[in-house]
C-alpha cells in the first residue's frame, strides 16, 4: 500500500512512518520545515519528504492519506484530499486498526512524565524478552528510535490527551484501547483546545470508560484531580503509586537525588534501584513503569534489574557536554509542574553549584498565558534565570517574573542570550537549557562558542 503522511516530522507522525514502513508499505510523507535530525532519520528509514503542503504531492493518489493533528481546514493537501474524495484517517486511527487490534496495549497517560514512564516500561519489555512494539513521544536512548512494531504480543504507547485531528477532536489516547492504562497525573494543559481542567477531566473519564473488567490502571496517589476522574464511573481493578506508604508501590531510603532507591510493594521492599536518572519525580515514574509490567508478566526481581540500567531519555535533562568546567543540559520541560520537578532534580545532583535556568515559552499553552501565574515560582531553586522573549507572547512575562528579583535576565534576541551566559557562566556551573522545541538552534551555538574558546569568567 502506499501511504502519504501529512504532518510527518512530528515525533508521533513520524513514528506512525516508521512503522508503517516495517509493515512494507511504501510510505511518503510532507510537513513544513523537513530538517535534521527527524528528516535524516526518516529517510533512512525508507521514508520519502516533500517540504511544505502542496496538492501535488498527492498526485499520484496514494493508497491512504495518514493526517496529522497539526493539519487543519484551509490547508491545501487537506484541501485537495477532501475535494478528490481519497481515502483518510487520523494517526492513531490507523495505529489502532494496523498494529493494536490483536496486541496487549500497555497506555502511559498523563500531564507530565509520559515520555519518560514509558520510555521505562518498554525498556523493562525488552528486558525481560517480551521484544515490545512502542509508539513514544521521545528517543529512549535504550533504542535510539522513537517507535518500532516489535514482534512480541505487548505495544507500549505514550497516550496524548491531545486532540485526534482536524476531523477528530477526540482525545487521542481513546483510539488505544489500553488492558494496563497509567496515569501519572492530571493538571490543565493545552490550552489552545481545552476551554478549562473540567474538559480535561471528561476526556481521561472518556478513556477510563474502555479498559476491560480484567484490565489495570495504575494511577498517582494522591492526587484529588485523579479522584474527580474515577468518581464519575469506574470498573476496572486499580494499583496506586505515590510517595507514602499507604500507596502499594512507593519507595524508602532513596539518596538525595534518588539516584538510588528502595523499591516497596505493599509496604516490603522487593528491591533497589540504582541509576543514572535524577529526581523524586523519576523514582516516582519507575514505580508506574514497574506496576505495568508487572501486569504484562515481567517479575517485579527482573523489571528492576531493567531500570538499573535505563539510559534515560534524550532531551530530558541530557547533558550535553561539560566545557571548560561548565556543563550544558537540554530538557523539554515546558509546565511549571515539569520545570519545577527538573530544576529540583538538577539541584539534587549538583548541591551549592550554580544553576543559570535557560527558557523558551513555546508551548501554546505557554504562549497563551495559561500558566503565568505559577510560572515564575517554578524557578524558585534556580540562582539565574534567563527568559528567551519571543514575539506575539499573550501575556506580561516581565511582569509575571518580578518577584525572582535580580536573578532574572529577559532578553529578546537569541543571540543575545548565548552571549549573556557566556558573559555569566563560570566553571563548576550548570547550564540548564528548556524548551520543547529547537530554541533556534541556541543549544548548538552555546556549545560552538564554550568550544571555540569564547571567553568565560573564571
Amino acid at each position: 500500500m502506499k501511504i502519504h503522511i501529512l504532518g510527518v516530522c512530528g515525533t508521533f507522525m513520524g513514528g506512525i512512518a516508521r512503522i508503517a514502513r516495517e509493515l512494507g508499505h511504501e510510505v511518503a510523507g510532507s510537513d513544513q520545515g523537513v530538517y535534521p535530525p527527524m528528516s535524516t532519520q526518516l529517510e533512512q528509514s525508507g521514508v520519502r519528504l516533500t517540504d511544505g503542503y502542496r496538492a501535488a504531492s498527492l498526485d499520484p493518489a496514494p493508497d491512504l492519506v495518514v493526517v496529522g493533528n497539526a493539519l487543519s481546514r484551509g490547508n491545501a493537501c487537506i484541501e485537495y484530499l477532501l475535494n478528490e474524495g481519497l481515502a483518510y484517517r487520523s494517526g492513531p486511527q490507523w495505529l489502532a486498526e494496523q498494529v493494536l487490534q490483536d496486541r496487549w496495549v500497555l497506555a502511559v497517560s498523563g500531564t507530565h512524565g509520559k515520555t519518560t514512564t514509558a520510555s521505562m516500561l518498554a525498556w523493562i519489555l525488552e528486558y525481560a524478552g517480551h521484544a515490545p512494539g512502542f509508539l513514544i513521544g521521545g528517543v529512549p536512548l535504550n533504542f535510539n528510535v522513537t517507535a518500532r512494531l516489535g514482534s512480541g504480543r505487548c505495544f507500549v504507547v505514550e497516550a496524548d490527551e491531545y486532540d485526534t485531528a482536524f476531523f477528530d477532536k477526540r482525545s487521542k489516547f481513546i483510539h488505544y484501547r489500553p488492558r494496563t492504562l497509567v496515569i501519572t497525573n492530571i493538571e490543565f494543559d493545552h490550552a489552545d483546545i481545552f476551554p478549562d481542567l473540567d474538559a480535561i477531566k471528561r476526556q481521561f473519564h472518556h478513556l477510563i470508560r474502555i479498559i476491560p473488567g480484567q484490565g489495570l490502571l495504575i494511577r498517582a496517589a494522591p492526587d484529588t484531580v485523579i479522584d474527580e476522574v474515577l468518581m464519575m464511573g469506574l470498573w476496572t481493578p486499580v494499583e496506586t503509586f505515590g510517595t507514602d506508604r499507604v500507596q502499594q508501590w512507593g519507595f524508602r531510603d532513596a539518596a538525595a537525588d534518588f539516584s538510588a532507591f528502595d523499591v516497596m510493594l505493599e509496604g516490603h521492599p522487593i528491591g533497589r534501584v540504582i541509576w543514572g536518572l535524577l529526581g523524586q519525580h523519576n523514582a516516582l515514574n519507575a514505580l508506574a513503569a514497574l506496576a505495568a509490567a508487572r501486569h504484562a508478566g515481567v517479575a517485579p526481581d527482573v523489571a528492576i534489574r531493567a531500570l538499573s540500567n535505563f539510559a534515560g531519555v534524550k532531551r530530558r535533562l541530557e547533558q550535553l557536554a561539560v566545557l571548560r568546567g561548565v556543563s550544558v543540559y537540554d530538557d523539554f520541560a515546558h509546565h511549571p509542574t515539569e520545570i519545577r520537578a527538573t530544576v529540583s532534580a538538577l539541584r539534587q545532583r549538583v548541591g551549592s553549584s550554580r544553576i543559570i535556568a535557560v527558557f523558551e515559552p513555546r508551548s501554546n499553552s505557554m504562549r497563551l498565558g495559561a500558566h503565568a501565574e505559577s510560572f515564575a515560582d517554578a524557578f524558585s531553586e534556580a540562582d539565574l534565570a534567563l527568559f528567551y522573549c519571543p514575539p506575539n507572547l499573550g501575556w506580561d512575562l516581565a511582569e509575571n517574573t518580578r518577584s525572582l528579583g535580580s536573578k532574572r535576565i529577559l532578553l529578546q534576541d537569541l543571540d543575545a542570550v548565548v552571549a549573556r551566559i557566556l558573559a555569566l557562566a563560570q566553571p563548576a556551573d550548570q547550564v540548564l537549557i528548556m524548551s520543547n522545541g529547537g530554541f533556534g538552534g541556541l543549544h548548538q551555538k552555546l556549545l560552538r562558542a564554550l568550544a571555540s574558546g569564547t571567553p568565560i569568567i573564571t
